[in-house]
Order: structure tokens, then C-alpha cells, then sequence
């Protein structure tokens, strides 16, 4: 009996998003679950700067035997059950972001580890929810694990700056710090319609990262930062950065950095840098690896009752190796606010 197969969108070598190579429609296996896994039948997706990063060009120029397939967002339909596997049954509607180090999303149906993966919210459609876990998981646990933010304390007097506020995690995090942490927020935005986005997500003010973003800060009233969270050119910010936060103030960056940082400038300020990697819970399988589970299903609690608003920006459909090319292309010109969600086969 010859094996399922799904239509995929994947890579066999590492190119530039103009060459007409760089994403192929393609057809895999459908895989089987088991342990953990969950089978899901993907409804939609979305896309993150991983994708384009994980695409993106690799010395030696490197080719897969077999298709890569990329893709850190999904919601779709649980169609098989592992044996391990609690929480979940055939029908259920879920989303989550995925494990860098297993095949991606962009599949027709797609395995996950039942542990990283949340019900999806109810009240959203499916696209709304897609542009979703990534940024919801990676800004929750930049916030509260990382930087340490106090869900109970009143943080009326505490803020927070965060570098990049027109991005997907940005968008999110803003929400986050406002509706839920109580912070006042500084997004940093150069465009119009970015600055229009992050007043929209609840910033209490927008300064342009392309100037001096300390002065504009010390003419808003602000006398430094007590939380930093930078979303984009971590080597770009660092000096300012450093000057910005507060001693015993807190930096949490999730770009990598390219040059050596001198992180020696924190030093007299007892001031901490951390980093945020969405991806470190799956990969390490680390013992509280469900606590990604438990955030999607709180995040998902919140979008029901109104307190979070989706960060989607824009649908393309079908997912298929054209409109992700486009999606990516986007990305890497630094064009997208939010999130655009790919749906449908």
C-alpha cells in the first residue's frame, strides 16, 4: 500500500528570496503521531523573521536531501492523537508555533508536540488566530519569565521601552504590557502607519528609533526605562540601551546580536541583559516545556473575553510557495506591520 501524500511548501537549498528556487511547492509524506505528537490538518498559516532567516542564504551553499519545510505558526484541526498525548482529541481546533528543530507548518497536515500547543481561541477567525502563538509566546515570555514583570504588582510608575513596536512581537507586547502588566509603554516606529499601529496596540507614546532615542524619551518626561525589550537590531541599540535603563533595570533582546557587545557598560548600573527564544522550551525539552501550552491557553482566554485584539494585518490565499515568497520578500524589506497569514490549500 503506498504511502499518504500532502501537498508542502519547502527548500532545497539555502537562497535568496528572489531566485526562483528559494521555496518550492512540493509533496511529502503525511507523518503519523505518536508519543506527544499531534496530527494536525493545516487550515492556515503565518510568517515570522525566522522563516526568512532559517531560508536564508548558508555557506558552502547546502542542499537537503529531502525538502526542508519551514513554518512557525498554524491553526488547524487535530486529525490523530499520540499515545502520550493528553488534553486533545480528533476535532479539536488548535494553534500553536512549532519546534524549529522538526519539519514546519507549511504542510497540509503538519506533527506537533501536544505539549506546545494551545485550543484556539473561539471568538477569532482562523486567520486572526494563525498571526497568533509565535509573537503571543515569545512577547509573554520576554515579559513576565525573562524581564521578570509582576502580573500582580501595580506598575503604574514603571515603564517599559520597546524597540520595534510595529513588529509582530512588538504589536503583542504592547498589548501585553499595557492591558495586562499595567506599564506605561515607548514604542519606537519611523513611519506613519507604524506609529498609527502602535498607538492602536495601546503604546502611551511612539519615538522614531531612527533619532536619538533617549533625548526624545527625556523631552516625553520619561528619566529612563525600567524594562527594554528590543525586537530588532540588537547591535543598532545596545549603547542606547544601555544608557536608557534604569540601574537594576532589565534588557531582553531576541535578535541576535552580529558584533560582540560590550556588556561590560551594564556593569555600573547592576543592570541585566537576557535573551528570549521562543524555540529553547522544544528544543531542550525542558521539564516545564508545557508552560508554552498553558500561555497559549491563557492568550487564548484573553482574545475571547476582548482583552487582547488580534496584530493580523492582511490574508493571502492559498499557501503555496508563490505567496509565501512574497510574504517573505516583504518581511526582509522591513514592509509589514503585524502579521499576514496565509490560509487554505
Amino acid at each position: 500500500m503506498s504511502e499518504r501524500k500532502m501537498k508542502a511548501v519547502g527548500l532545497r537549498r539555502y537562497l535568496p528570496i528572489s531566485d526562483v528556487e528559494a521555496l518550492l511547492d512540493v509533496e511529502v509524506a503525511v507523518p503519523k503521531a505518536w508519543a506527544y505528537d499531534l496530527l494536525v490538518k493545516v487550515e492556515a498559516v503565518s510568517v515570522n523573521p525566522v522563516d526568512t532567516k532559517v531560508r536564508a542564504p548558508k555557506p558552502n551553499d547546502p542542499v537537503e536531501a529531502e525538502p526542508k519545510i519551514l513554518g512557525y505558526d498554524a491553526v488547524g484541526i487535530v486529525v490523530e492523537v499520540g499515545g502520550a498525548s493528553s488534553g486533545f482529541k480528533v476535532g479539536d481546533r488548535v494553534f500553536y508555533a512549532g519546534d524549529i528543530t522538526r519539519p514546519g507548518s507549511n504542510s497540509e497536515f503538519h506533527l506537533v508536540d501536544s505539549r506546545i500547543v494551545g485550543h484556539a481561541p473561539l471568538t477569532l477567525s482562523i486567520s486572526e488566530a494563525a498571526a497568533m502563538p509565535l509573537t503571543s509566546l515569545t512577547a509573554w515570555e520576554a515579559l513576565f519569565e525573562r524581564l521578570g514583570v509582576s502580573l500582580g504588582a501595580d506598575n503604574g510608575d514603571r515603564t517599559i521601552l520597546i524597540i520595534g513596536g510595529g513588529g509582530g512581537v512588538g504589536s503583542i507586547a504592547t498589548q501585553l504590557a499595557t492591558k495586562l502588566a499595567g506599564l506605561n509603554v515607548v514604542a519606537t516606529a519611523s513611519k506613519r502607519g507604524s506609529i498609527e499601529w502602535c498607538v492602536r496596540n495601546g503604546a502611551n507614546h511612539v519615538v522614531n528609533h531612527r533619532d536619538d532615542i533617549s533625548q526624545q524619551m527625556a523631552t516625553l518626561g520619561y528619566d529612563g526605562a525600567d524594562y527594554i525589550l528590543c525586537c530588532n537590531g540588537t547591535d543598532q541599540h545596545f549603547d542606547i540601551m544601555c544608557d536608557i535603563v534604569k540601574p537594576q533595570g532589565k534588557i531582553c533582546c531576541i535578535v541576535d546580536n552580529v558584533a560582540p557587545l560590550a556588556v561590560n557598560k551594564l556593569k555600573p548600573k547592576s543592570a541585566t541583559l537576557t535573551w528570549e527564544f521562543m524555540f529553547t522550551r522544544a528544543m531542550f525539552k525542558t521539564p516545564d516545556m508545557i508552560e508554552q501550552r498553558h500561555i497559549l491557553c491563557e492568550v487564548a482566554r484573553l482574545f475571547d473575553e476582548g482583552i487582547l485584539e488580534s496584530t493580523m494585518s492582511e490574508v493571502i490565499s492559498p499557501i503555496n510557495a508563490s505567496n509565501l515568497k512574497r510574504v517573505h520578500h516583504r518581511l526582509e524589506k522591513g514592509e509589514v506591520m503585524g502579521k499576514i497569514v496565509v490560509e487554505g490549500w
